[in-house]
């Protein structure tokens, strides 16, 4: 294994939780995640060589994955619908109230558009407006305002 191979599975030892929770915000379904996640290493792998580390190497991450999943989502509306197997069981019912709650707002989050989605994943990392902006590709000031509306829609889901 090469030095370049050697970074780059360090690199993702210590940002897998910030890769998988990308995948996780844009799919309800384990396998689809999985499948998330792999195309995430592979786009981080062939932009690697290319990381001038002009910004940070989390927000790059955060940037390629977003790019991924983003442009997965939009290939999905654009297929046929389809009807997923269920087996009936909701790994997410618990009797725990925060649980409940947890779910109610991942649910009403993936109502969210992709962009939009991907900012409130953001603020939930406790990212700063600026490293938002700079992920996503628009000014703190307008992540700012749209947080703002984002929280409001959130809102008025049922």
């Amino acid at each position: 294994m090469d030095s370049t191979e050697r970074e780059f599975e360090q690199l993702v030892r210590m940002h897998k939780a910030t890769i998988y929770t990308v995948c996780y915000m844009f799919s309800k379904d384990q396998d689809e995640v999985a499948d998330l996640y792999q195309e995430c290493l592979i786009n981080l792998w062939r932009s690697w060589p290319n990381f001038e580390h002009r910004s940070d190497v989390r927000t790059w991450i955060y940037r390629i994955c977003l790019n991924v999943c983003v442009s997965l989502e939009r290939k999905k509306r654009r297929r046929n619908k389809t009807i997923p197997l269920t087996m009936d069981i909701n790994p997410y019912e618990e009797d725990n109230q925060n649980s409940r709650q947890m779910e109610m707002l991942r649910q009403r989050i993936n109502q969210l558009p992709p962009i939009d989605r991907a900012i409130v994943l953001l603020w939930l990392e406790n990212m700063s407006y600026d490293e938002i902006g700079a992920i996503v590709g628009i000014s703190a000031k307008n992540v700012s305002v749209r947080l703002v509306r984002i929280r409001e829609q959130l809102k008025r889901m049922k």
